[in-house]
């Protein structure tokens, strides 16, 4: 299960890997993969690295394989998302890296530009089976440079006690979103909706811009923060702290804790939480929580996705064998077992048909969420971006800047560092 935290462990980030193309490649320009051998056997071995609570069943799961592909010996390194961003930098450099590796959706535009990683086989991968918006987490100037494994999107969590004690529907639209909040305070909840304005935060503010017909990308190519869109978005999300309706003075740790008491009647989040209000709520609490898609804008209810990659390294010494494995792991039957093991939404729309994945309806409104949904360009320069973004939605939060200072401070760094490609 993933911690309580307002972004995925998955789009963690330490810095960028500063890493040329060590003769191995296009450093992430446009490359034509090599089809994989699929009438040869996956023996040997495979070294494979993997983050979190996957890194943690991965091992025992990928005997699924090995039972398929005798003669083949999967050996997992789980690896704290801590370390990872540094320790695959190292291998890289080093020409140490595994043949497999798990890693943040937001990753694949420095990797692809690090040259060290394997285009993906057409032959053994098909595009069009994964949720388009995933599938653009791991394209890079037109090459595709791995696959989507897992996905993850935010939709609105909510007390439905508190919901049906008001006489309340989920909101549908950014009005209606004040009006319920409003009405889940009159029922109990003091705090009302509980946003985040610290890290991780510019999940929560894409959204809204995307919600409008924004981009955060122009048609040069260049990004694009000081726009009409994300003062709307900034102005948006600041208004529920100058009404009241949430609080920039509680201490952050105090959640998901008021949450399970009533006094935070609402928030956004990925799938985890589900299994974390099951859990940790107490006896009862899973009938006292349900979750609605994203509201809507003015151009629609887009959400952002996230969730993890997997990629094969250049220098791997058994490449077939490890593209099979990154197939079978994309296998929806394959995808909806890994559903049931660590409640990793699977990447690939066929899974989603299956019995694991419709059994339980707050899941579903993950999957039609997916349909709506988009990541940020996979550009090198994105985690820097990112970071300046909280910190200048946290100023706005706080009453320490304008919505138009805040644009115009996010795209003044975004000007500076560029997109890095």
């Amino acid at each position: 299960m993933k911690p309580y935290t307002a972004s995925s462990l998955a789009l963690v980030t330490a810095g960028l890997l500063v890493l040329t193309g060590c003769g191995r490649g296009s450093g992430g320009t446009a490359e034509k993969p090599t089809d994989v051998n699929t009438s040869a056997k996956a023996t040997g071995t495979l070294a494979v690295w993997a983050m979190g609570s996957e890194g943690e069943a991965l091992a025992s799961f990928a005997k699924g394989f090995e039972a398929a592909n005798p003669g083949i010996k999967v050996t997992v390194t789980p690896i704290g998302w801590d370390v990872a961003h540094d320790k695959i930098t190292a291998s890289i450099a080093g020409r140490t890296t595994p043949d497999v590796s798990m890693i943040g959706s937001t990753w694949m535009g420095e990797l692809a530009k690090s040259g060290a990683v394997d285009p993906t086989p057409g032959n053994v991968i098909d595009k069009s089976a994964f949720f388009p918006s995933a599938w653009e987490t791991v394209e890079v100037n037109g090459t595709a440079w791995g696959v989507p494994w897992y996905v993850e999107t935010r939709v609105l969590y909510y007390r439905k006690d508190l919901a049906a004690k008001a006489g309340l529907t989920p909101p549908a639209t950014w009005d209606e979103t004040k009006s319920f909040v409003k009405g889940l305070q009159k029922a109990g909840a003091g705090q009302g909706m509980n946003l985040n304005y610290t890290t991780g935060s510019w999940q929560e503010i894409l959204p809204l811009v995307w919600q409008q017909g924004g981009s955060i990308i122009g048609s040069d190519g260049k990004w694009t923060f000081d726009t009409p869109e994300m003062v709307r978005a900034l102005t948006q999300q600041q208004s529920y702290f100058k009404e009241g309706l949430a609080s920039s003075k509680v201490d952050p740790a105090s959640f998901p804790a008021s949450f399970f008491k009533g006094d935070v009647g609402a928030y956004y989040s990925g799938p985890w939480m589900i299994a974390g209000m099951e859990k940790d709520g107490g006896p009862g609490f899973a009938d006292k929580f349900d979750v609605a898609p994203y509201p809507k804008g003015s151009a629609g209810g887009t959400s952002f996705i996230g969730g993890s990659d997997l990629v094969v390294f250049k220098d791997s010494k058994n490449r077939d064998a490890a593209w099979k494995f990154v197939q079978w792991l994309s296998d929806p039957a394959t995808q909806a077992e890994w559903f049931t093991t660590v409640k990793d939404l699977p990447s690939v729309q066929a899974a989603w048909r299956l019995p694991e994945l419709t059994a339980d309806k707050r899941v579903t409104v993950f999957g039609e969420q997916l349909k709506d949904a988009k990541t940020p360009p996979p550009f090198p320069t994105w985690d820097q971006i990112s970071k300046v973004i909280d910190q200048e939605v946290e100023k706005v939060a706080l009453g320490k800047a304008t919505p138009q200072e805040a644009a115009k401070a996010v795209q003044a760094q975004a000007d500076t560092v560029g997109t890095g490609l």
